[in-house]
């Protein structure tokens, strides 16, 4: 398997980190450079959810890491807050997202969101902290357990 770690960082207060998404994004979406899709070392992907409330488009950029079978697996951490991020709760909802249009420094696709369970959890979850171990810092700051979700791509956007 690729080595996938990080380079250090420091974790900005979690209160700005939505915000900080959101500058992201629009960097991103203006720009192809490695300086704007490489954080810290660790690739992202722009995830584009409908709102299970409101039903509008939400965008978000969170780092992802690469399984074993070379999907896309991002960690819905919140930085070790107490409650599941907002994109993670549209994603759970699959009546509202049953795929997801996603996009990466190198093009768009469509994913279906696969939120791992069981085995597949602790199995992913070890490997993937392996590589990123600021993620059992995060898990050590809350009592939910972090949900991984696989982007299992289906089709280019």
């Amino acid at each position: 398997m690729v080595d996938q770690h990080n380079e250090p960082f420091e974790r900005p207060p979690r209160d700005t980190i939505p915000g900080i998404s959101r500058a992201h994004v629009e960097a991103q979406e203006s720009s192809d450079d490695d300086a704007v899709w490489i954080a810290a070392g660790m690739k992202h992907v722009i995830v584009r959810t409908i709102g299970r409330k409101t039903g509008r488009e939400h965008k978000v950029t969170v780092p992802y890491w690469l399984d074993e079978h070379g999907n896309r697996v991002v960690v819905a951490s919140f930085a070790g807050a107490p409650q599941h991020p907002a994109w993670y709760l549209n994603l759970a909802d699959r009546a509202t997202n049953p795929e997801v249009r996603c996009t990466v420094q190198s093009g768009g696709f469509w994913a279906r969101p696969d939120i791992l369970e069981g085995d597949d959890h602790t199995q992913t979850w070890a490997a993937l902290t392996a590589d990123r171990p600021f993620y059992n810092d995060y898990q050590a700051e809350t009592d939910r357990r972090i949900p991984l979700v696989r982007l299992v791509e289906l089709r280019p956007a």
